[in-house]
């Protein structure tokens, strides 16, 4: 085998790395964020109550559509050309994906600030409408978080074996582990939607530890918005129901 071929097959077996359905459950992650934003029971959006959840599955469409794309032509890249077409392609799809989170977050970030200006003022309704819509606030950051630790990871899914190695954002246990099954382990979107979950309700990391400073900077930002929703807008809503 050349060392042309060698290089091939590492090119193909780092492309594939991130799994088919990984990106189906992002796409589908975004599919409830955007009904969740329909549900709240106030309508807490700048403009229409539908324009956010427009924008996103607008995103969602061409997103999907060249995602599909660089995973088929991935399959069967064989020349450097090649590989350099999917690169190209896979970077438009970690702006287009980093665009489509940085929506949805500010979105829900309005929400939350118009959920406790409307607490605060005494107009947010009652305690099972507000229980609703901070569960629903609360549902929506974990998500979106876990689309900000899957994107940003070792460079993103989209760029993770076509570009130079990137060190990791975040320490999962099983990198530690050098037996099988987890010797060539790699976390997928069910890793980084655990690592949200579990940031979201403890406040801080639990068994996966942040390493960069963007990393650090995002968990805190979940922790804090879960806080607000869980802490302030919940317990109102308990007093209000006793």
């Amino acid at each position: 085998m050349t060392a042309s071929e060698t290089t091939h097959q590492n090119h193909r077996h780092h492309v594939l790395h991130t799994q088919a359905a990984d990106f189906w459950m992002a796409r589908g992650a975004i599919l409830v964020i955007a009904m969740l934003q329909l549900l709240l029971v106030n309508d807490f959006a700048l403009w229409s109550r539908w324009l956010a959840p427009a924008i996103e599955l607008l995103l969602l469409a061409p997103l999907s559509v060249v995602t599909a794309w660089a995973q088929n032509k991935a399959r069967h890249a064989s020349t450097e050309a090649h590989f350099h077409l999917i690169a190209h392609g896979r970077r438009m799809i970690r702006r287009i994906a980093l665009v489509l989170t940085i929506l949805v977050t500010l979105v829900n970030f309005v929400a939350l600030y118009f959920l406790l200006k409307s607490l605060l003022s005494g107009h947010a309704g009652s305690g099972q409408i507000l229980l609703i819509d901070a569960m629903n606030i609360w549902c929506t950051n974990i998500i979106a978080f876990a689309l900000w630790f899957w994107s940003i990871d070792r460079g993103g899914p989209a760029s993770r074996g076509m570009t130079a190695r990137q060190g990791a954002d975040f320490l999962f246990p099983q990198m530690s582990l050098k037996d099988p099954p987890y010797k060539d382990w790699s976390p997928g979107f069910i890793d980084y939607l655990f690592v949200a979950f579990t940031n979201a309700t403890a406040f801080s990391p639990t068994d996966t530890m942040p390493l960069s400073a963007r990393a650090k900077l995002l968990t805190m930002a979940e922790a804090a918005v879960s806080l607000l929703t869980l802490a302030l807008v919940a317990a109102r809503a308990v007093n209000i129901l006793a």
